[in-house]
């Protein structure tokens, strides 16, 4: 009678329904029953037994950036081990659906750190398509392992209708034919089932390669015109916007979020990256559910994204995007394929004036703190600076500035230097309060990206090992259905998409959970090299004990560590269009 069944589990309806002891029969890929009495497993080839574990809707992640990477490896394994079955591309005003394949290595290498040349070769040898229709049928000819969803990309549009040197200049702005056209690129993205578009006025997000290097994303020079042209589009269609304000302007806040309110006019769903709990401006998360709270009581239907742990981030030497907003450090990171002449500048004196000036400066929006007290040496060929900070290798050198300490150690040992800081996300009673705001949307992981820096593939593992920790301490943060829901079925609906429910009928898309190993394992990182980017060691997350069963519409595509035959191989994933939410 069944494909699949699944016995003896808590399930997790992902609509904050009460869970209960339940069999579950999967049939054609979809839920066929959800029985309290066992089920027939008369010739059902795959039984799970998951006494003893939970049984939740597979999770969804919000904010990624594999436009690149499933392209060549579609299977997207590092999200799916975790659990996760449905990913968003298109993040940050970013895809690869008009741009050709140079334009997407200099919107895509410095700004989400994925070498160049990789993205580059990886547009070249799969790109077919012209349309965001063809770009969703080429999607979907590949063996995808998980769902998928996208944004369509302002840069991406902007870029490919004006050429990335025009729409990079400050003093050009789009004719009215090329502002018709982008609208027609933007309509017919929603028209192929795009859930919106995403946005970008952050102006530490640079290009690289040579044209346009160190310009900021074509987004970003957008005029307030443009910007309300394509925001009418997605209003009528009702359609997400993903953006990006500018920490260093807060009018660029301001008018972002507020473009959600339907005062006398259809409200504009609004997705801003992104609430954190700034270690360099403390104050400001309190103000994040202010401003969700005041939205949508005019009217709106505006969310923040968040990612609900702490934003550890690891950088070898100066490569860590952060150094880009604040003008001695940009100009290190415009000289990455320059290195020597890096060095040099790094031993410039009065460039470490400069440097010491901007880190000094501690008052004004921004993301990193500035703290090297605050910045621990895990890697480094001088064995003697291991586990200190650069304050305390300056202090240990006759009290050298914190600054000279680390251009020392960088200038001698290049990328060979490695280390790590919390940027935000700190504080576990701020990270509580993020938790139960229903204006805040728990995801942001930036899987794909940023590949030596940072690994949150298992965000939603660590979430609910938080609430399932408070709940044994008689302390709760809020239900384990309500955390279930807030990550799956919640995200979904909003999004508008077929995912994130586990009732009968919906698709089978789930995740069996072991909670006994809800715990340190998911903290630890690991290395693995990526094949096709030359054998580049990506950080990655590793708690295989946790996960003993991963479903993508049906079929059993990972568990205990191991991929399934069919995981690569065979499409289990599907595109997922916008306006087929099951709720």
């Amino acid at each position: 009678m069944y494909d699949i069944i699944i016995k003896s589990g808590r399930w997790f309806d992902g609509a904050a329904s009460p869970s209960a002891l339940r069999h579950l029969g999967i049939r054609d890929g979809r839920i066929a029953v959800v029985s309290i009495e066992p089920l027939d497993e008369t010739d059902c080839p795959t039984v799970i037994d998951a006494a003893g574990k939970w049984v939740i809707p597979g999770m969804i992640d919000i904010h990624t950036h594999y436009d690149v990477e499933v392209l060549q490896a579609p299977a997207l394994t590092e999200s799916v081990r975790h659990g996760i079955t449905t990913v968003l591309l298109g993040s940050c005003s970013l895809s690869t659906v008009h741009v050709d394949a140079s334009d997407a290595g200099d919107l895509f290498g410095r700004v989400e750190a994925i070498p160049r040349k990789h993205v580059i070769e990886a547009v070249t040898e799969t790109k077919t398509w012209t349309s965001a229709h063809e770009f969703v049928d080429a999607l979907e000819a590949l063996p995808l392992g998980p769902n998928l969803a996208a944004f369509i990309g302002h840069s991406d549009i902007r870029a490919a209708q004006m050429g990335l040197e025009r729409s990079t200049d400050k003093d050009i702005r789009p004719t009215d034919a090329e502002l018709d056209a982008m609208a027609a690129k933007l309509s017919e993205a929603l028209d192929a089932g795009f859930v919106g578009m995403s946005s970008q006025q952050l102006l530490f997000d640079k290009l690289d390669g040579e044209v346009c290097r160190s310009r900021t994303l074509p987004s970003t020079y957008a005029t307030t015109r443009e910007r309300r042209r394509l925001n009418a589009i997605l209003r009528r269609r009702g359609r997400a916007l993903q953006g990006g304000p500018d920490v260093a302007r807060p009018q660029s806040l301001v008018a972002m979020a507020a473009s959600s309110v339907g005062i006398f006019r259809k409200p504009l769903k609004v997705s801003l990256l992104s609430a954190a709990d700034i270690k360099a401006i403390p104050a400001v998360a309190h103000i994040f559910p202010l401003i969700a709270r005041v939205l949508n009581a005019l009217g709106g239907d505006f969310r923040w994204q968040h990612l609900p742990v702490p934003f550890e981030v690891y950088s070898d030497g100066i490569d860590l995007p952060v150094f880009e907003e604040f003008g001695s450090g940009a100009a290190a990171l415009h000289l990455a394929d320059q290195l020597e002449d890096r060095r040099e500048l790094l031993r410039d004196a009065g460039y470490r004036r400069r440097f010491r000036k901007d880190y000094d400066k501690k008052f004004g929006p921004r993301v990193w703190h500035r703290d090297f007290f605050d910045a621990e040496i895990v890697e480094c060929p001088d064995q003697a600076v291991l586990g200190k900070t650069f304050g305390q290798v300056g202090v240990d050198r006759g009290g050298l500035h914190p600054v000279d300490a680390f251009l020392d150690l960088v200038v001698e040992h290049g990328s060979k230097v490695r280390w790590r800081t919390t940027i935000s996300n700190h504080r576990p009673a701020v990270l509580d309060s993020f938790a139960a705001d229903p204006g805040v949307q728990l995801g942001f992981s930036d899987a794909g990206a940023h590949l030596r820096n940072m690994a949150f593939y298992n965000f939603g593992l660590r979430f609910l090992r938080r609430v399932h920790d408070a709940e044994r301490a008689g302390q709760p943060i809020l239900s384990m259905e309500r955390a279930v829901h807030r990550i799956t079925g919640e995200l979904a609906d909003w999004y508008g998409i077929d995912a994130g429910h586990l009732r009968t009928g919906d698709r089978a898309d789930l995740v069996v959970i072991d909670p006994e190993y809800l715990d340190e394992s998911t903290d630890a990182y690991a290395e693995a090299p990526i094949a096709r980017f030359d054998n580049l060691s990506r950080m990655v997350n590793r708690n295989d004990a946790t996960v003993t069963a991963v479903l993508v519409g049906g079929e059993y595509v990972f568990g205990n560590g191991e991929s399934a035959p069919v995981l690569g191989t065979r499409r289990t994933g599907r595109f997922l269009r916008a306006g087929t939410t099951t709720s």
